[in-house]
């Protein structure tokens, strides 16, 4: 059962000690309601894409109680604290390169090399994020492909009994989602329009190029490539049989005969799984190449539930690698 939780002190100490324990709470900002569970944790970040049922594992967006918390996560320019100074808090979400020192995990970053960040403005939602201590990963609090929640009962109308609690803070006074600013390339672009406008980015950033403007040259944002997410060594996919120079991306009982073996989940648990593909992939890809591995082969998958989102990013793994730019379905879903 979810409980609806107050924004008083006892509601939001309630729900800060869920999110440190990995439990799900979807808490009200200024512009939809989010979805969160702690960042830092490759399994609560999991739990999110099962309760949303969502198909793809996108980035998502790391709420901060502000820019400090936030900057101590990326590689920080004079740009992006020029907008922090004057959008934060509010509906803006940066995208810019992973620091050295961030605790966000793999999963919430979707394996990419940069961090979507932002401090929500609300009282209760801040006081949450000061609560917990720790970067809380948001998507909006709704199932996949379903409208986005600007209140509570939106909220437990899609997601009772998947999600632990509601801290209830209102209605939303924007009710779209945030704008996101991609930060990472020598020109700001704009991936998704939202609570801040383009005018009133170029205020402060001059030129502002949008993603489209890439489309047919490189990929610059979430989901613009096909073959993205992928190791070095070639991925081999339903694999039944192990050559002698591949290495294993196992899901249950391991195929015989590898050398070197990552199992998603012994038991057969896609939770388990999805919060151990991007950590599985990175391992398989260093340490086969350094014993001389050509390949891995990755085992089959279940087709429901978060075992569609694991075979969505093995896909993408196994695609060929022609520097052409495709797919661009995550950026309508990605970092919301």
């Amino acid at each position: 059962m979810t409980r609806i939780l107050k924004p008083t002190p006892d509601g939001i100490a309630q729900a800060a000690d869920l999110l440190r324990d990995g439990k799900l709470v979807a808490f009200g900002t200024e512009t939809v309601y989010g979805l969160g569970a702690n960042a830092t944790s490759d399994t609560a970040v999991a739990r999110i894409f099962a309760a949303k049922n969502r198909p793809r594992f996108n980035p998502l967006i790391n709420h901060f109680p502000d820019a400090e918390a936030a900057f101590a996560q990326v590689e920080v320019n004079d740009l992006a604290r020029r907008l922090a100074d004057r959008f934060w808090p509010g509906p803006l979400t940066l995208v810019l390169p992973r620091g050295p020192n961030a605790t966000i995990c793999d999963l919430a970053a979707a394996g990419l090399p940069t961090l979507a960040l932002r401090v929500p403005r609300g009282e209760t939602a801040r006081a949450l994020l000061s609560a917990v201590g720790l970067p809380i990963a948001a998507p909006s609090a709704n199932p996949s492909g379903r409208v986005s929640p600007s209140d509570a009962y939106h909220v437990l109308r899609g997601l009772e009994g998947r999600i632990e609690a509601i801290l209830d803070s209102g209605p939303c006074s924007v009710g779209v989602e945030s704008t996101v600013l991609d930060l990472s390339r020598p020109t700001p672009v704009l991936l998704r329009p939202g609570g801040i406008t383009l005018e009133q980015l170029s205020d402060i950033c001059g030129t502002v190029r949008h993603a489209d403007d890439y489309a047919s040259k490189r990929p610059i944002a979430p989901g613009l490539m096909a073959s993205h997410y992928a190791p070095s060594l070639p991925v081999r996919l339903n694999a039944e049989h192990v050559g002698p120079d591949e290495a294993l991306l196992a899901f249950g009982p391991p195929l015989p005969g590898s050398k070197l073996t990552w199992n998603l989940s012994e038991h057969g648990d896609l939770e388990e799984a999805a919060a151990r593909l991007f950590s599985g992939l990175r391992f398989l890809d260093s340490e086969g190449e350094r014993r001389g591995l050509s390949g891995i082969a990755a085992m089959t998958v279940p087709r429901h539930g978060l075992g569609l989102a694991i075979l969505d990013r093995l896909r993408r793994a196994a695609a060929p690698r022609p520097p052409v730019s495709g797919d661009d379905d995550d950026l309508a879903d990605a970092l919301g």
